[in-house]
């Protein structure tokens, strides 16, 4: 009886923790797919990709967040204008709000979404919807249950999970690049982070955005630094990264030997890599 009843703790016991341990795996390693592209114009063959990336069947929809623009409407149409032409999937607008995002319904049908689409504008205006809230967990479980989640621009800077705000801490007024490198100057807050172990930054090569994003790198340097150009895209599977489009991705990692000077808030680092990708080129973050 003792030994019947220790024979059958341990197999449930053994169930749990297969269970448990399944259910870390699936976290770490979601079935979803990352389409994150830089801004810009998005040409037809590149929505292609991410249609083909998406793998959508007859049954599937599109839904798009248009939440970072200020012009939500305007940015579905532009959007749904160039897809209808490449896809008969139904293509459907969600324009969450802090009272919308309490309804089971939409985010229900959101997390039902084969592919998810976040337009560009303002990523801390999107944050500001979605964070602690339902939406944000259905963008989540979509992308660890199969979906694709894409965006360009601040749909973006949203992937990650420390993002760049844009703002510069030692600067009150906005400007479109950093004019130097300086320590605790970059601002950045909670992304859905899709993206753990990487800190994406956008528009990148037409905006010079370099000094942005080794500030990021100086903040946190365990952290894969990704700058996307215009019109280019990385497709995350996993920890694998591939790029499509017409330019270059840059990424900047392992910064050694970072010092503060004590003029200025500014850095020094020794050394660390720096690697250019272009259309077709892969490379894995950790």
């Amino acid at each position: 009886m003792t030994k019947s009843l220790f024979s059958s703790l341990t197999f449930t016991h053994l169930g749990l923790i297969l269970l448990l341990s399944s259910s870390i795996l699936q976290a770490q390693n979601p079935k979803g797919k990352l389409f994150i592209i830089g801004g810009g114009d998005r040409s037809d063959d590149l929505m292609k990709q991410v249609l083909s990336v998406a793998e959508l069947t007859a049954k599937d929809y599109i839904v798009v967040l248009p939440m970072s623009s200020e012009e939500p409407d305007s940015s579905f149409i532009f959007f749904k204008t160039q897809m209808v032409k490449l896809t008969s999937n139904p293509i459907v607008m969600l324009n969450f709000n802090k009272e919308t995002a309490q309804n089971k319904v939409l985010t229900d049908s959101l997390q039902k979404a084969k592919l998810i689409f976040i337009s560009g504008g303002d990523q801390t205006r999107f944050m500001n919807v979605v964070q602690n809230t339902p939406i944000k967990t259905a963008i989540v479980k979509a992308y660890e249950n199969g979906s694709t989640i894409s965006g360009t621009s601040a749909g973006a800077a949203v992937m990650s999970e420390k993002m760049i705000t844009g703002n510069q801490k030692l600067q009150k007024e906005y400007s479109g690049t950093f004019d130097n490198i300086r320590y605790d100057n970059l601002e950045t807050s909670e992304g859905l982070g899709l993206l753990k172990t990487a800190v994406i930054d956008q528009h990148f090569l037409k905006r010079n955005r370099y000094n942005r994003l080794l500030s990021a790198l100086v903040e946190f340097p365990d952290l894969t630094g990704i700058g996307i150009d215009e019109a280019t895209a990385i497709i995350v599977r996993n920890n694998q990264i591939e790029v499509a489009g017409e330019s270059e991705v840059i990424v900047v990692r392992k910064p050694k030997g970072i010092l503060k000077s004590k003029k200025g808030n500014l850095i020094s680092i020794e050394k660390l890599e720096m690697s250019i990708y272009t259309a077709g080129q892969k490379f894995n973050i950790k």
